[in-house]
This record gives C-alpha cells, structure tokens and sequence, in this order.
C-alpha cells in the first residue's frame, strides 16, 4: 500500500511538475459557476411597481423551470402597500433579497410589506411548474395582480 501512495505521488509530480498536495494560490481555475447559479442561467425580469392605483407589471411572466431570476420590487410610498403570493413563493427557490445593499437570504416566504418607498431585488430558482399570481391583498382588480406561469 505504501509504495502504491508513493508511485502514485511521483506519477503526478512527473507528470504535472508539482505535488499533487501543493496548495495553488490561484483559486480561478477558468470553470466558474456551474449548473442553475451560473451566469449564463440568469435572467432578469421586468420591476414590480408599488404605488397606488398603478398597475403591479406590464405584462405577465412566463418563466421556465430550472433558472435563476431577480426582479426589482420598486414601492414609491405613495401608499402602505403589500404583495401576497404565498403559493409562488412555495415554488420557486429564494437565493437572497437585497434591500439598501444588506443581503437576507430567507428559508421561505409568505408577502412583503412597503411602508414607505423603497426598493429591494429578489433572486430565485423557479422549481415547481404551475400557474400562480403576486398581488396586493384585498384588491379586486386585475392591474393589482401579477401573473405568473412557471413551465
């Protein structure tokens, strides 16, 4: 056993001109990021507006499952306003919300609140395909909920 770990140690040094054990200062091994966080899985999706009377989003989302998202939550404090979508929330994965620079990186979520203006980016993993919605609690219409499709 012995001479096998050391035929096999002085068969990487001949072949590589270094210890296989030898620490390497540089980290960048060219791969980067691999799988659902790697940059080439990430998508940005147009802001969600929070502001009185106004519309949550132009149009409705129709997100594919397996990649990376982020979003902007803009609030303008023209009122206290909320955003419910607690069944959204159960499929898709939250890597981190960033609010004022600080990044949370939450086990789940149920809503948000915006008490005054402000913004914040959530990014996730859409998981379970299904159809789901954002809105403003208690609000009827339908410029007051988001759509959302997840295939």
């Amino acid at each position: 056993m012995k001479r096998a770990l050391i035929y096999a140690a002085a068969t990487c040094v001949a072949l590589t001109g270094t210890h296989a054990w030898a620490d390497n200062d540089d980290d960048d091994n060219g791969f980067g990021l691999a799988g659902l966080l790697s940059a080439k899985n990430k998508e940005d999706l147009p802001p969600v507006i929070l502001s009185a009377g106004m519309p949550l989003s132009d149009a409705p989302w129709t997100l594919e499952s397996g990649t990376y998202y982020e979003f902007e939550i803009q609030g303008d404090g023209s009122q206290e306003l909320a955003l419910i979508g607690s069944e959204f929330f159960r499929a898709i994965w939250v890597d981190e919300i960033v609010v004022e620079g600080l990044e949370i990186r939450p086990l789940g979520l149920d809503s948000i609140e915006f008490d005054e203006a402000g913004e914040m980016e959530i990014g996730f993993i859409a998981i379970k395909p299904g159809s789901y919605y954002l809105k403003v609690p208690g609000s009827t219409g339908d410029t007051q909920r988001l759509e959302i499709t997840i295939q």
